[in-house]
């Protein structure tokens, strides 16, 4: 009961997945993520170890259509569900099974598909995707949700709105960026609002964080704390309400 979009930046590999829906806390189970490695959303009547299974083989070198066949010929319940997903070099597949509630279908292109059940009708799908397509020189998170809210505005889930998320790999394990509304009136309204407060703080934050090739991270906060004053001031200069950064960074 969820319309969602899976795709690679092609400029940076990033792995990003957004979705919406009329249930509860759509991102504790749809969206699985792996940087370097792939990106997967189970959806319809859920099977979580599609995700969970998926990524152990895309780590394994297995192909989006080799794996979607292979873990939907061993449940007796895959009419009923849909999944779709991609890989770090941009290949992908999708599977809607013959149960799944109408509308229901999915459309895969180079680096991204769009899939979707129980929805208004085709062109959720089809706006979900021409706006991701036609946004290409936005930032990644922006194309995700734009992409969404036109497919919001298409028709989206037919039964209405709950919840929705965003979440986005880059190289590493963990998420640069991984927000959710579990049980919004507006969900995606209120997903670009936790984008726009993510902006503030987080994501100049998630800059600093160890990785594997920098296992220490950014540890002088003094560039980091002068990118949010920049910020602060270019909002108090636009008349735009925001948070006070007065104090300095804290550990998160």
């Amino acid at each position: 009961m969820t319309w969602s979009i899976v795709a690679r930046d092609p400029e940076t590999g990033h792995l990003g997945i957004a979705v919406a829906t009329r249930f509860f806390a759509v991102g504790a189970l749809v969206p699985h993520i792996r940087g370097k490695i792939g990106a997967i959303a189970t959806q319809a009547f859920v099977n979580p170890t599609y995700g969970t299974d998926g990524l152990i083989q895309l780590v394994e070198g297995k192909m989006p259509q080799d794996i979607i066949d292979g873990l939907t010929s061993l449940d007796e319940g895959s009419a009923q569900r849909q999944l779709h997903m991609i890989d770090a070099e941009g290949r992908n597949a999708a599977f809607t099974g013959e149960s799944c509630i109408d509308w229901a279908g999915h459309r895969v292109e180079h680096n991204v598909s769009v899939a979707g059940n129980m929805l208004a009708g085709p062109q959720v799908i089809e706006q979900t995707m021409r706006v991701y397509q036609e946004a290409a020189d936005m930032p990644f998170a922006e194309r995700l949700l734009l992409a969404m809210e036109a497919g919001e505005a298409a028709g989206g889930d037919k039964r209405g709105k709950q919840s929705a998320a965003l979440v986005i790999y880059r190289e590493q394990d963990y998420p640069w960026l991984d927000i959710r509304t579990d049980d919004h009136a507006d969900p995606l309204t209120e997903l670009r609002r936790l984008y726009a407060v993510a902006q503030e703080r987080y994501l100049h934050v998630a800059e600093t964080l160890p990785t594997r090739e920098n296992p220490h991270g950014l540890r002088d906060r003094t560039e980091i704390d002068q990118k949010i004053a920049t910020l602060e001031a270019t909002r108090l200069a636009r008349g735009t309400a925001s948070v006070s950064f007065a104090t300095p960074l804290k550990p998160v």
